[in-house]
């Protein structure tokens, strides 16, 4: 047997990964396993995205390798839709990067600026693979507490209190996943003063902004934030593209170019037909996140009856794709997730696979007809925890 890399040591494989085929394995058992778990859009792409992959593939050299950096069409789009979007001015030649996904980003962005003993301040909870990757490339993670009490932002007395001198990055997403929580502007300001005062990079990855958030923002919009920030972006969840891997890095031109550095040596450059077809999805009209969000406010009604059927409390005014619940006093995460998987065949996601703040809460998804959520719904009405 080959010795694996010792960077394996740290790292456990996705808690997703694992999960669902413990969940297929259920379904061939002939289990009827509702999934609520998961963020991937169920809705389809707009009508013009489809149409225009569709005619790029006759299109001459739509077959061949494709530029690292992304068609300038594509650039361009970006450019103005982050200023129509978020009133941030990007130069669409050096402080945009096209990536395959934003989540092969994060590994970019560590492999272009931490070393072995660098250390990252990651927000618990938080997204899983900010960790991961981390450990992957030798850098030690650094949790970061949030909390209900300080709406799921960080606290800063708190991080001055830590030894930050070896910090490099600091990751940050808001809105949040899991909790929905949004930054304000005043928030941002506060996070790029810290970051200027300890020499840290901001990334804040910014995917939620427009589902069920009435006021999308990018930190890049405070001012000096590209001296130290950069943004992550990606059309999976806004356009419903989540398996097309399509995202997006932007920011100081400098920043960006040593990206490219990593980027450059892994990939040869997106589909031609996936490229065009992101290009139209940033020429859509505000008509398009309304005529989303309307089905997204059904289906958290029917969410929020789910979670009350489980004697669950939730914070109505906080938006995102996924509804995150307290459970009652006493009750662990992954017990009553386990317990409604095995015994009522629903798939929900315990808050401890975020991180250790994660325990007491259990998350639901949005991606789900509402059909479905209402039979998820009569399944759990006789549930009492």
């Amino acid at each position: 047997m080959i010795q694996r890399a010792d960077r394996l040591n740290n790292v456990k494989e996705y808690y997703f990964s694992k999960k669902l085929r413990e969940v297929a394995a259920l379904r061939n058992e002939g289990k009827p396993i509702i999934n609520i778990a998961i963020g991937s859009p169920d809705l389809n792409p707009p009508a013009s995205v489809i149409e225009a992959i569709q005619n790029a593939v006759e299109l001459p050299n739509a077959h061949q390798y494709q530029s690292y950096q992304g068609i300038p069409e594509l650039r361009e789009g970006i450019a103005t839709f982050y200023k129509e979007k978020y009133n941030v001015n990007l130069n669409a030649t050096t402080e945009i990067l096209p990536l395959m996904g934003s989540k092969e980003g994060i590994m970019h962005i560590s492999m272009a600026f931490l070393n072995k003993g660098d250390k990252v301040l990651i927000p618990n909870p938080g997204y899983p693979t900010y960790a991961s990757v981390t450990n992957l490339v030798q850098a030690e993670a650094i949790f970061y507490n949030l909390n209900e009490t300080t709406n799921w932002l960080p606290n800063f007395e708190e991080l001055e209190k830590e030894d930050l001198s070896k910090v490099k990055i600091m990751w940050v997403n808001y809105p949040h996943m899991p909790t929905g929580a949004v930054a304000s502007k005043e928030d941002f300001k506060q996070l790029i003063a810290f970051a200027k005062k300890h020499n840290i990079l901001i990334v804040n990855d910014n995917p939620y902004s427009f589902i069920l958030n009435e006021k999308p923002i990018s930190i890049l919009d405070v001012e000096g934030a590209k001296e130290v920030a950069i943004e992550l972006n990606s059309l999976s969840k806004t356009f419903n593209m989540a398996g097309w891997r399509v995202g997006m890095v932007v920011g100081n031109a400098e920043i960006i170019k040593t990206i490219l550095q990593v980027k450059s040596n892994m990939d040869s450059g997106m589909f031609f037909g996936i490229q065009k077809g992101a290009v139209e999805a940033f020429k859509l009209s505000n008509e398009w996140f309304k005529s989303q969000n309307e089905i997204y406010t059904k289906r958290r009604a029917i969410v929020w009856e789910i979670f009350d059927a489980l004697n669950c409390t939730y914070n109505q005014a906080i938006g995102g794709l996924f509804v995150w619940a307290k459970l009652p006093k006493g009750i662990k995460s992954e017990a009553i997730t386990d317990e409604l998987l095995y015994n009522k065949n629903v798939f929900i996601t315990p808050g401890t696979i975020f991180g250790s703040n994660g325990e007491g809460y259990i998350r639901a998804s949005l991606c789900v007809d509402a059909e479905v959520l209402n039979e998820v719904l009569n399944r759990l009405t006789t549930v009492k925890i």
